[in-house]
């Protein structure tokens, strides 16, 4: 691997795994740097270290929640070690703790919890939004960049821009397609965008390795609608372009242990607030059928390319 990344693998098995170095110690085998991503694909990471915790914990057990800090942007250049720690054995939940650290830094930190299925018990949840355009009637991320490169009089810096997006979207393990126009679920809820998303040509796998690859799918286009709802913009200029958007941490609550990611799930995502340079966004993944298996939130560095008046103020005076 070079300092440039690396494409991101055609297989979602490849992308999440590790090499065994001892009992509680793993290594990455690759790393995937996004086009103009600041460090390596978050999902990717958090996929990894979700794999290396489960190697270590009894198999009568399942993943139901995690929670993790990116605390520095990872080098695709170098591999990650996931230090796995047991925390806690307990009857019905298990708890493991990751570190994955590169060049001796603690780059992100996870804590995960694990538990023996209680299936008997009662249950509610959130109905699917209704009318959503199936994923058979939308297209796929790389054709829609496609449509927007050969737009007459397109500048040709942005056309570049939109062919190498299509181009590594085409490439990657997880088709996605967004859904058009999805409108109000709710007057309280005014900007919901929702997207199909499912990994490509991949075998039934068993639920642990289910629950790595929707670690890796949740953190696709989840802290931009945050930026999308405050009205900024990527590749453009002013008081309302994007400057920087970066994970802070991510969340995922799993109640269902029989989806496949190999068929088309449906992330709905919202941002509930964004302020002080930073933004929230919830997310909830559904399968076709309206099956609610996991429940996502984020926090991230959301900013505009604005100055701090105080300063500005203060330089003007110099």
């Amino acid at each position: 691997m070079d300092d440039q990344g690396q494409a991101e693998h055609e297989q979602i098995s490849t992308s999440l795994e590790v090499e065994k170095l001892d009992t509680t110690l793993f290594r990455s085998k690759s790393l995937w740097l996004p086009i103009r991503g600041r460090g390596v694909f978050g999902g990717q990471v958090i996929s990894q270290a979700v794999v290396s915790a489960t190697n270590c914990v009894d198999p009568g057990f399942g993943l139901h929640s995690l929670h993790c800090y990116f605390l520095l942007s990872a080098s695709p250049a170098i591999p990650i070690l996931y230090h796995v720690e047991k925390l806690r054995e307990g009857r019905s939940y298990t708890t493991r703790s990751v570190k994955a650290v590169q060049n001796g830094r603690v780059v992100f930190i996870l804590l995960c919890s694990f538990q023996r299925p209680e299936p008997w018990q009662p249950s509610h949840q959130w109905p699917m939004p209704a009318n959503v355009t199936p994923p058979e009637q939308c297209i796929l991320e790389e054709t829609r960049y496609e449509k927007l490169a050969s737009t007459e009089d397109m500048k040709p810096k942005l056309r570049t821009v939109f062919l190498e997006y299509a181009d590594e979207r085409r490439r990657s393990p997880v088709a996605v397609k967004a859904v058009p126009d999805p409108g109000r679920t709710s007057a309280d809820f005014p900007s919901v965008h929702m997207w199909w998303m499912k990994a490509k040509n991949i075998p039934k796998y068993e639920a642990p390795f289910q629950k790595a690859i929707l670690g890796y799918m949740s953190d696709l286009h989840f802290i931009g609608v945050a930026a999308t709802t405050l009205g900024l913009k990527r590749m453009s200029k002013g008081p309302d372009a994007l400057a920087m958007m970066s994970t802070l941490d991510h969340s995922i609550y799993y109640y269902n242990d029989s989806f496949d990611c190999g068929d088309w799930l449906l992330y709905v995502i919202l941002s509930p607030t964004a302020g002080e340079g930073r933004g929230v966004v919830h997310g909830r993944m559904y399968t076709r059928s309206g099956k609610l298996v996991a429940i996502m939130t984020q926090e991230g560095v959301v900013r505009a390319d604005r100055r701090d008046p105080q300063k500005e103020q203060m330089k003007s005076k110099l």
